[in-house]
């Protein structure tokens, strides 16, 4: 989620998630932690909760099955065809819908859980993506989500900077902005860490590229580069005892629907 204003070219996101659909199921060990973490934090509001789930951002629809297992009546909605396609093959769901999360195409008032993994922060406006979030999902129900903040991939944009003066990885909101957003609802934000370690930097790219996360939001794709460019990332990447780090700094997010906060 740009901490600046460029617009993200949302076609150019879906054909790169699109692109890594087949691999993704194998590759997302970080989505698949997050959203196990997120749920163990919503665990306390979901006693009460209804039974019709939108899983908004479904990818392959890992979660999908989750909450389909649950009893739950499952919408899959996704930005990329290659994704949902996936997420049927996979039996995901009870439904699948293309769509953006910013404009969800969904009456008022007409799910009980609005779940999102790991995906607003290719969104053009975290509070646009919120509003429409809480706008679908009835009094009483939630809306759950995870993103990545400012800090995440800050060693990879370092080690990019010296090779060629360019991040080529997506700017994120800070903490402030992202509690900002969330304000005008009844809230809770968890922020935490996770540093991610690989061998080289080929192998971090590769983790990256399998789960569709090469995108830059101004079209310009980071993806794995030439062999040159690539030995010189490597020797600009400060490693930690032998290793690649790599921060991802995480938000979970639980939003309870009902009356907005007064301003």
């Amino acid at each position: 989620m740009g901490a600046v204003t460029e617009l993200v070219n949302k076609q150019a996101v879906a054909d790169a998630f699109s692109r890594a659909a087949v691999s993704y199921e194998n590759a997302a060990q970080l989505q698949r932690d997050v959203g196990e973490t997120l749920l163990s934090l919503a665990e306390p509001y979901l006693k009460n909760a209804g039974k019709t789930v939108v899983d908004a951002g479904c990818g392959t629809g890992y979660f999908s099955r989750y909450w389909r297992a649950q009893g739950k009546n499952v919408i899959a909605l996704d930005l990329s065809e290659g994704m949902l396609s996936r997420a049927r093959e996979l039996d995901s769901a009870d439904e699948y819908v293309p769509g953006d999360i910013e404009r969800l195409p969904f009456a008022d008032n007409s799910v009980d859980i609005c779940f999102s993994n790991l995906a607003v922060q290719w969104c053009n406006a975290l509070p646009r993506a919120l509003e429409e979030m809480h706008r679908v999902t009835r009094n009483g129900g939630l809306v759950i989500f995870s993103t990545l903040a400012e800090g995440s991939l800050n060693e990879l944009a370092a080690a990019w900077m010296k090779v060629d003066g360019r991040r080529h990885v997506n700017q994120f909101l800070t903490p402030d902005k992202i509690a900002e957003a969330c304000a005008p609802y009844r809230h809770e934000v968890t922020f935490s860490d996770h540093v991610a370690e690989f061998p080289d930097v080929m192998s971090l790219m590769r983790s990256l590229k399998g789960i569709g996360a090469t995108h830059i939001k101004n079209g310009r794709l980071g993806g794995l580069g030439g062999r040159e460019r690539l030995q010189l990332l490597e020797k600009h990447y400060v490693r930690r005892d032998g290793i690649l780090p790599l921060n991802y700094r995480l938000v979970y997010g639980i939003l309870q629907v009902e009356e907005l906060i007064p301003r």
